[in-house]
C-alpha cells in the first residue's frame, strides 16, 4: 500500500458564546480581563488545532471507560483504539501493547470562514463570583466569539492499517457527536461552548486508496 492521506474537512458552528483563552498578560483597568486566542496577522478570533484534539481525545477516552476515574487518569493510560488516533508519547510498553506511537491525526488550527456575515468578532460577558464567607464581589469581563461565527477545519488522517480505518472513523464520529453533547473552551457549564459540525467529508487527499468508510451522521464520504 502506497503512502496515503485523508483528507476531512468541515465548519464548527458556534451555539453559545465560545471562549479559549489567549494572553492575559496584561490587562489594563477596565478592559477584558481573559480574552481569546487570535491569530497574529489578522487579529480574528481562532481555535486552535490543540484544544480542538484535546477535547475530542478526552471525551473520547471516557467514553471507552467502565468506570468515570478512567477517563481522567492520563493520556498513557488510554486504549489502543484511542492511543492509535491521538499519539503515545510513552517509550517501552503498557498493558494495551503500545509503547511511543505516533497520531494518526493531525489537526489545524481553524480560522473564521464568515467574517463578512458577523456584526463583530467577539463579545465581552460579564461574570461575577462572590466570595460566601465575606461576600465581597470579584466581578471580571470574558471575551467570547460571538454565536453564529462559522471555523473551517481541516484533519489529515494517515492511513497505517487498511483494515483499521471504518474503525478508526466510527471512532471519529462518536467523538464528533460527544462534543456536540459538551462543550469547547472554557465556562461550558455556564453555558460557554456549545458547537457543531455540519458540512463535514472525506477524501483521499495522497496515494491511491479505497475510501470504504460507513456513511455516518458527521462525516461524508466526497464525491
Amino acid at each position: 500500500m502506497a503512502f496515503t492521506k485523508i483528507k476531512i474537512e468541515g465548519t464548527i458552528e458556534v451555539k453559545t458564546g465560545l471562549h479559549i483563552g489567549g494572553d492575559d498578560s496584561f490587562s489594563a483597568i477596565g478592559a477584558i480581563d481573559s480574552p481569546v486566542v487570535r491569530d497574529p496577522l489578522t487579529r480574528e478570533p481562532i481555535i486552535p488545532g490543540s484544544s480542538l484534539k484535546g477535547k475530542l481525545r478526552s471525551l473520547l477516552a471516557r467514553d471507552f471507560c467502565t468506570t468515570p476515574m478512567e477517563g481522567v487518569r492520563g493520556f498513557e493510560k488510554d486504549c489502543r483504539e484511542i492511543k492509535r488516533l491521538f499519539g503515545s508519547s510513552e517509550r517501552g510498553s503498557d498493558a494495551s501493547g503500545l509503547g511511543m506511537q505516533m497520531s494518526r491525526l493531525q489537526f489545524s488550527d481553524c480560522f473564521l470562514e464568515n467574517q463578512g456575515e458577523l456584526p463583530s468578532f467577539t463579545e465581552a460577558k460579564f461574570e461575577n463570583s462572590i466570595d460566601r464567607l465575606t461576600s465581597i464581589a470579584n466581578p471580571r469581563q470574558i471575551e467570547r466569539v460571538i454565536r453564529g461565527s462559522e471555523f473551517g477545519f481541516e484533519i489529515i488522517y494517515n492511513v497505517e492499517d487498511p483494515d483499521e480505518v471504518a474503525e478508526d472513523f466510527a471512532n471519529l464520529e462518536t467523538a464528533f457527536c460527544l462534543l456536540e453533547n459538551d462543550y469547547l473552551g472554557g465556562g461550558g457549564t455556564r453555558g460557554n461552548g456549545r458547537v457543531s459540525f455540519v458540512d463535514v467529508v472525506a477524501g483521499v487527499a495522497v496515494g491511491d486508496f479505497d475510501l470504504d468508510i460507513p456513511e455516518g451522521r458527521y462525516i461524508k464520504k466526497l464525491g
